[in-house]
């Protein structure tokens, strides 16, 4: 018997934010008995820009007193770590807490699209297939094996909004339909690097956005179009021109 199956209630400490954390957190708390699970903890961030007051995180735990981390130094010892949407990186000592598994929820390909604002990269680049991954949580980011995963193409002119919504419920489907198969402990790891010659990796950093965003009005009519939805994105900061040495914000596009 593994120590997965031996486990009768297993522990779980989940870390997450926004209404995708949110929903993978309500579905952990509601399905404990079919899981065999508790979760014992939860850390979040109550400032994400994208967080709705209708879901959450810390308002669940008050509701279902459910400890809430001040921060990963209080990070218990569990079976499991989750983590959905969550805003520090995990290092080796905090994933050194779950005694089975850490993992995280990740919603892009991988490895194609590791790191941050994974939706605008792809488009940028022309991407026609996108994905959502459940993978293992190790002190690289987004570096750990391939546990589960749901890939589907891109809709032609496809923008950066609509992609992130698309991906929002595909992330949610797959959490729902894996999340037992990996508390039991039924899974294949796949190694990233075995797709590294179909799959080539890239990593971009949080502040890679702002290049993307600076467009330049020497590109072809493409290439601007395609940035253009690739960043546009309220309420975040808009896409830009420089004009005579000031910087332009796009305000609206209904009628690009």
């Amino acid at each position: 018997m593994s120590y997965f199956a031996a486990i009768m209630t297993k522990t779980i400490v989940f870390l997450g934010a926004k209404p995708l954390g949110y929903a993978c957190l309500e579905f952990l708390w509601q399905n404990a008995a079919t899981l065999d699970a508790q979760v014992v903890a939860v850390g979040t961030n109550d400032k994400a820009i994208l967080n709705n007051k209708a879901q959450s995180i810390s308002n669940f735990c008050e509701v279902h007193q459910i400890p809430v981390l001040s921060n990963l130094t209080d990070l218990p010892v569990c079976d499991f770590i989750i983590s959905v949407q969550y805003h520090q990186i995990l290092r080796q000592h905090h994933i050194d807490q779950a005694r089975c598994l850490a993992i995280n929820l990740h919603t892009a390909p991988l490895p194609e699209y590791r790191g941050c604002h994974p939706f605008s990269f792809a488009i940028a680049d022309g991407a026609t297939e996108y994905g959502t991954t459940l993978h293992r949580l190790e002190a690289g980011i987004d570096s750990g094996d391939i546990l589960f995963e749901k890939r589907f193409p891109i809709p032609a002119d496809c923008w950066v909004k609509d992609l992130f919504e698309q991906t929002q419920q595909y992330s949610i489907d797959l959490f729902i339909q894996h999340i037992g198969d990996i508390l039991r402990g039924n899974y294949t790891p796949i190694p990233q690097n075995t797709r590294s010659q179909t799959h080539p990796s890239s990593y971009h950093f949080r502040k890679d956005i702002e290049q993307l965003k600076a467009i330049d009005l020497s590109w072809s009519a493409e290439k601007i179009e395609r940035h253009l939805r690739a960043t546009y994105f309220p309420p975040f900061a808009p896409p830009y021109f420089v004009v005579a040495g000031k910087r332009l914000g796009v305000v609206a596009l209904e009628s690009f």
